[in-house]
């Protein structure tokens, strides 16, 4: 079935956005740093449809998008002082942050592992998307894996086609870098990926 398009502006985004996603559809949309491709974050069987459409391996997780911070909670256990310090400062915003998670992340979310990335995108329009799903959005860069990150819709189709249900097309991401990924599970933090926030900001931060 062809992707349909629609324009961040328009009423029926949201709308049609949220109902894509209830029904196990793939979203693609604007965020804070580059253009995202998402699933609903409690659905398995919609999990499985981005690493197909993305071919990305299964042993990589998929992050979580969440509304804001307090819903961290709902995925992710034993968190400790140093996320929160994080949280305060950088979200929402460029930061995703590894964590243990809850059982109720599914397995195909997590790749099997104990842990799950989380961020909460500095955008409006995705914020109120999650908000109104009511569910966090399994996501990541709207583009075949291994390949360069959109910074546009007309980008992200041209990469992912109609393997995806619906594009909302909101313009050039203001970022353009992918966010960074820090792992706060251990004793010491470390940065998976280096990305929109440096690596001293949060060194600053946290003092480590």
């Amino acid at each position: 079935m062809k992707a349909r398009v629609l324009l961040a502006s328009s009423d029926l985004t949201v709308p049609l956005g949220v109902a894509c996603l209830r029904t196990g559809g793939l979203v693609v949309f604007p965020t804070d740093t580059v253009y995202g491709v998402g699933a609903h974050g409690f659905m398995p069987e919609a999990v499985e449809r981005l690493y197909s459409a993305k071919i990305r391996p299964r042993r990589k997780a998929v992050p979580l998008l969440l509304a804001e911070a307090q819903d961290l909670e709902l995925i992710a256990q034993d968190i400790p002082e140093v996320a929160w310090k994080l949280i305060r400062r950088f979200w929402p915003g460029g930061l995703t942050l590894v964590l243990r998670a809850r059982e109720s992340v599914p397995t195909v979310v997590r790749a099997g592992g104990h842990t799950v990335a989380a961020r909460v995108p500095d955008h409006p329009l995705t914020q109120e998307l999650i908000r109104t799903l009511g569910a966090p959005v399994a996501a990541t860069s709207a583009n075949l894996s291994g390949r360069r990150s959109p910074r546009t819709a007309q980008e992200a189709m041209e990469e992912l086609g109609d393997r995806v249900d619906l594009y909302i097309d909101g313009g050039e991401c203001p970022g353009g870098i992918e966010s960074t990924v820090m792992d706060v599970t251990g004793r010491m933090p470390v940065v998976l990926r280096h990305g929109a926030i440096p690596e001293g900001k949060l060194r600053e931060t946290i003092a480590f």
